[in-house]
């Protein structure tokens, strides 16, 4: 079996071959996807949107322009319209998450270079070596120019070759068909002979049959078209992008049986044999399957920053756990586990990506929590679906009923199903399966494949035309700067009018663009300054926020308030002062992340921040609550470093040097080789307080800051803790506020300030007693008044001996009482008691031995009531409309009992 470093050789070697062939080796964008279509990355050419789309092939943190590029990108398919989830551990190709090898070219090389180089890379002793006897080829069937490119100049034979359809070999699949609109083109897919051991009789070739026994490891996607209502139209551009399953080139150069089989699975399956005890025995063990797919998804998604939460992309990582839980649960282990597998994901992760090895203790632990709170959900689910059998009228327990169980209380179809037909009563499977699928709607983010191309940007369509802006935030608050271009009603426009909403591009800008956590800066434009406005007008406008737009521009969202603006026209930006507050609170962040690091362990890592000229708020990977002494040290750590007037600096180094000085980076952000390094009191490489990769703007010292005070501790997600904090003026404004409520407390209690404390607890200590006298006297006018219930007035129905009483002045404490008494001293099986609005049923131990089930009657008395309510067999409680909906409930006992 290939080892964990042979893998990770294989992932290097393909960047490597693509590299010789002038190719950037790319980083692998975040599995959080920045289109607002989706809630993950689905494919390796989702990050190169803009550049499918004609815009410059100009990436972040690397010069110059590269039109062709290769990566190995982190997908996940999970939760929307491509995933196949139900397949996942049943089959030898289904996985959540996995890697995508591909190579690209924007309008460069096409379908001959693509072809020749794929198959040079697959077949040559100086790369993979594989035998191309065993590879097949398919293409599209229109497409002669491919057939010929891989018959002639590549040299497959046509014994080898195949046609298909556009639901085979077009992309997106079936486009035309379906009526899609947007860049698409044919494809050709290279297919792995795995011998007839992994196939079936009916499989003959690549794509026939039942059988595992062709392999699809490599698509190659030819984008050559727009399709524009139902017509191909030739692309001015034609595109490369090609996808290979890192998993299915690992399971075939390794000879495993699928890519459980290897090192990537390997590490978490032992460990979870190991726990179990029960073997794996490949296809047959379904839940180790399932349980490392799963747990490696969520890993790797933690690692990005995508953490367990009730919508989006967090609920689908809770529901993943949640399904990895209950497979371990059926291996018979009924203690959380899943949180110890995930040194097996970073054992087979952590070299290729080292912020899952870095992040795995900040992991485990995130997933410890959900996993120990689902399986007391598991063990209270079962009390859950009890009590729903329970007051189940019909033999058929609906199916909307039943997947709420599974939504809102974690509780599994199939164990409802169990219990349900212990009892006789049948799930309605196909209702479960339409409340499924409606969830699944209103949640999922984006449609198919062919949303990633659905619309051209206008801003990218600038930004083709245009070079990115030049930021000058770092070290002004006022610039001049050129109209590069105007967006009204999301086209562009030469002129914007007074009152237009509008967003503008300059070719240089002092305003900071929203990201990082720090919000966008506002501003004020003029123009006419350098009198270039024609006829010598003057004009304003009014930025509200920034942006960053494609290809580094920055745009200018406002409305033109004076005057006309015009592409061209020479401008005056001048930054909202309310800037220098922001900046006071960004510093204050990185000061906090440094100080609970210190405080609470290196563990602690950023998952998530708001910097805004008022407050801050910093989300922070801690298993537990931060205590109010550990707070306190950090707010002093804090103020320390505010008061020693620290100087802050920032320089752009590689993000080698970066690592090597120990830099705070965020996982889940994408860096390039340049990067920018924050620090706090010292340079890299030095004793500093902070050093952080930051793009965003500081003070030049501390001291700036005046003041840090923490507002606010609380739970933000699974394992995520939120700090709220302000500094600057917030922070004094804050301090005044609470100076002024210590103030009206001390006069509206008649103390001083240092008295407070005790005159509240006297206070509380007053109240409880004065509570406990109530509650003892309401207990005394219960008993009297179900003591002047005579034995006389118990009475029959249906065989069941009760009584009933219309109290005055009770709460439900002293109700619930009242009914135990009135059980007791008139010897009846059941007995019905109200007071106001409150109604409450108590059965004898001997009446529910008989069947007698006083949730069910209470059920009965309060739709006589006008209200509603339930319970347990013994105990149930009921609010009904009225005093008068009240009496009409007690009258309604007899029919109930003898119904």
């Amino acid at each position: 079996m290939a080892t964990i470093y042979e893998l990770d050789e294989l992932r290097r070697t393909f960047l490597r071959f693509f590299e010789t062939h002038g190719h950037l080796m790319h980083p692998s964008a975040s599995l959080k996807s920045d289109d607002p279509t989706l809630m993950f990355n689905v494919a390796g050419m989702q990050q190169f949107k803009p550049q499918f789309q004609g815009a410059p092939a100009r990436f972040e943190g690397f010069e110059g322009e590269w039109k062709r590029v290769a990566t190995s990108q982190k997908c996940m398919r999970a939760g929307g319209k491509d995933s196949d989830i139900e397949n996942v551990g049943r089959t030898r190709r289904h996985h959540t998450f996995f890697e995508m090898l591909g190579n690209f070219s924007f309008g460069d090389y096409f379908k001959a270079e693509a072809a020749a180089w794929a198959w040079s890379f697959l077949t040559d002793p100086q790369w993979l070596g594989l035998d191309p006897e065993r590879l097949y080829v398919t293409v599209f069937t229109d497409d002669d120019e491919a057939w010929d490119v891989w018959t002639k100049q590549v040299g497959v034979p046509e014994a080898r070759m195949s046609r298909w359809g556009e639901d085979q070999n077009f992309w997106p699949a079936n486009a035309v068909k379906d009526g899609r609109s947007g860049p698409c083109g044919p494809c050709s897919e290279i297919f792995y002979d795995r011998g007839p051991e992994y196939g079936s009789p009916d499989e003959t070739g690549p794509n026939t049959g039942r059988g595992d026994r062709f392999m699809e490891i490599w698509n190659l996607v030819f984008t050559q078209y727009d399709l524009v209502d139902g017509e191909l139209r030739p692309l001015p551009m034609q595109n490369i992008d090609t996808g290979m399953g890192f998993e299915r080139l690992a399971t075939v150069v390794t000879g495993a049986k699928d890519a459980y089989g290897t090192e990537l699975f390997q590490p978490t399956i032992r460990r979870l044999v190991e726990a179990s005890g029960v073997p794996y025995r490949d296809l047959e063990s379904v839940q180790h399957r399932i349980v490392a797919d799963h747990v490696r998804s969520v890993t790797m998604c933690m690692a990005d920053g995508i953490l367990p939460a009730n919508d989006g992309a967090g609920y689908v990582i809770k529901m993943l756990l949640r399904r990895a839980a209950r497979q371990a649960w059926l291996l018979g282990i009924k203690r959380p586990i899943l949180f110890e597998l995930v040194a097996g994901v970073a054992e087979s992760m952590g070299d290729a990506y080292p912020e899952v090895r870095a992040q795995q203790e900040r992991i485990a632990q995130i997933v410890h929590a959900e996993e120990a709170q689902f399986l007391e959900t598991l063990e209270a689910g079962i009390e859950r679906v009890a009590h729903v059998l329970d007051a189940l009228g019909d033999e058929v327990l609906p199916g909307d009923v039943a997947f709420d169980l599974w939504q809102t209380y974690g509780f599994p179809l199939d164990m409802t199903v169990e219990m349900a037909a212990e009892r006789g009563v049948v799930v309605d499977r196909a209702g479960y399966a339409v409340a499924r699928e409606a969830a699944r709607v209103a949640s999922r983010a984006g449609g198919g494949k062919g949303a990633l191309f659905a619309g051209v940007d206008v801003l990218a369509g600038i930004a083709a035309d245009h070079a990115p802006t030049e930021f000058l935030g770092y070290l002004h608050e006022s610039a001049e700067a050129t109209v590069v271009a105007l967006v009204v009603d999301d086209e562009t426009v030469e002129a914007a009018a007074e009152g237009a909403a509008v967003q503008i591009v300059f070719d240089r800008t002092p305003c900071y663009p929203e990201g990082g956590g720090q919000v966008g800066d506002a501003a004020k434009v003029t123009w006419n300054v350098s009198g270039t406005a024609p006829d010598g007008a003057r004009g304003a406008a009014l930025v509200a926020t920034t942006a960053k737009g494609p290809q580094g521009l920055v745009v200018h969202r406002g409305h033109v308030a004076r005057g006309t603006l015009r592409v061209g026209d020479r401008v005056q930006v001048d930054v909202d002062p309310a800037r220098r507050e922001t900046q006071k609170h960004h510093t204050a962040t990185h000061l906090l992340h440094a100080a609970l690091r210190q405080v609470l362990g290196t563990h602690v890592a950023q998952a998530g921040s708001l910097v805004t000229a008022d407050r801050l708020r910093f989300d922070v990977s801690h298993g537990a609550a931060i205590t109010e002494p550990e707070l306190h040290e950090v707010e002093t750590l804090v103020n320390g470093w505010v008061q020693a007037d620290l100087p802050v600096g920032a320089q752009v180094v590689s993000i080698d040097e970066a690592r090597a000085a120990g830099a705070m980076m965020l996982f889940g952000e994408k860096y390039g080789k340049e990067v920018r390094l924050v620090s706090v009191g010292g340079a890299a490489g030095t004793d500093a307080a902070s050093l952080e990769l930051c793009g965003g703007t500081h003070v030049a010292r501390t001291g700036a800051i005046g003041l840090v005070s923490i507002t606010a501790e609380e739970a933000a997600a699974s394992g995520v803790r939120r700090i709220e904090a302000v500094a600057g003026r917030a922070a004094l404004a804050h301090v005044r506020a609470l100076g002024d409520a210590v103030a009206h407390a001390g006069r509206a209690l008649g103390a001083k300030p240092d008295e407070l404390v005790a005159r509240i607890e006297k206070l509380q200590a007053d109240l409880k007693a004065s509570q406990r006298e109530s509650a003892q006297l309401r207990d005394k006018l219960a008993a009297a008044q179900t003591g002047a219930v005579a034995t006389t007035e118990v009475r029959e129905a249906g065989g069941v001996r009760y009584a009933t009483a219309q109290l005055d002045g009770l709460d439900a404490t002293a109700l619930r009482n009242a009914a135990d008494a009135l059980l007791q001293r008139s010897g009846a099986d059941l007995v019905a008691v109200g007071s106001g609005t409150m109604l409450v049923v108590k059965a004898s131990e001997a009446a529910r031995g008989r069947g007698v089930h006083a949730g069910k009657v209470i059920s009965a008395l309060a739709t006589a009531g006008g209200g509603r309510g339930g319970g347990r067999p013994d105990l149930a409680q009921a609010g009904v409309r009225d005093e008068a909906g009240l009496a009409a409930a007690l009258a309604a006992l007899e029919g109930a009992l003898a119904a």
